[in-house]
């Protein structure tokens, strides 16, 4: 069954979101205050809608707790992205995931009813960030505050030894997620895989402890 999203805020993060959702092939409603702002998504959405969605009757007639999550995307407008948070868990929205621009923007939002608030630009410039200051770190992908994954080169010292024999976990306290190599990504190898030079590897960590690791 196909999943259903509500999108309020059609900027450029909006956009994005309502692209990937609808080669996902979900069922999208985007909304927002600007008509021009949604021209060009029609031909991918269920349905556009011009309103303002801090009006809680414009919400309501949208049928918010029909849809699997609530995308609120006006992080721009600190007071209108809590008004709107809140309305929707007034009137019943399943999901509510909502774009934010600082930590405090964060716990308003979660205190006025987001399930979910994420840094779209400060995720991105963190994995820039980590990648960039090692060439020994090919890529990052922020999963919490604290925890990300990272595709490393295997280190020189792991080569011809076992997940099993490394203590992956223990010592290094990383999670082997994943092996890369030319061949395509092998997900979860077993405690027997041994490491190969040519190989990039997929961890999950803290920070501190994969760099602890590449220096």
């Amino acid at each position: 069954m196909k999943k259903s999203f509500l999108i309020i805020g059609m900027g450029t993060f909006g956009h994005h979101l309502c692209r990937e959702l609808a080669k996902q092939h979900c069922e999208i409603m985007a909304v927002d205050a600007v008509a021009e702002t949604v021209e060009d998504v029609l031909s991918i959405v269920v349905s556009a809608k011009i309103g303002d969605c801090t009006n809680e009757e414009v919400l309501r007639s949208f049928g918010v707790a029909d849809f699997d999550a609530c995308f609120v995307c006006v992080s721009s407008d600190f007071k209108n992205s809590l008004q709107i948070t809140s309305l929707l868990r007034e009137l019943g929205a399943r999901k509510i995931i909502c774009k934010a621009n600082d930590d405090i923007h964060k716990k308003f939002l979660l205190r006025n009813g987001a399930d979910q608030v994420i840094y779209p630009e400060k995720e991105a410039a963190t994995s820039l960030a980590v990648s960039e200051s090692s060439d020994d770190i090919f890529d990052c992908i922020p999963m919490t505050a604290e925890y990300s994954i990272y595709e490393l080169k295997v280190p020189e010292p792991w080569v011809g030894k076992s997940i099993e024999e490394l203590s992956v976990r223990t010592q290094y306290r990383l999670n082997v997620l994943a092996l890369k190599t030319d061949a395509g990504i092998q997900p979860m190898p077993g405690a027997d895989h041994v490491f190969q030079n040519d190989e990039h590897v997929m961890v999950m960590g803290l920070v501190e402890d994969v760099r602890r690791l590449v220096h």
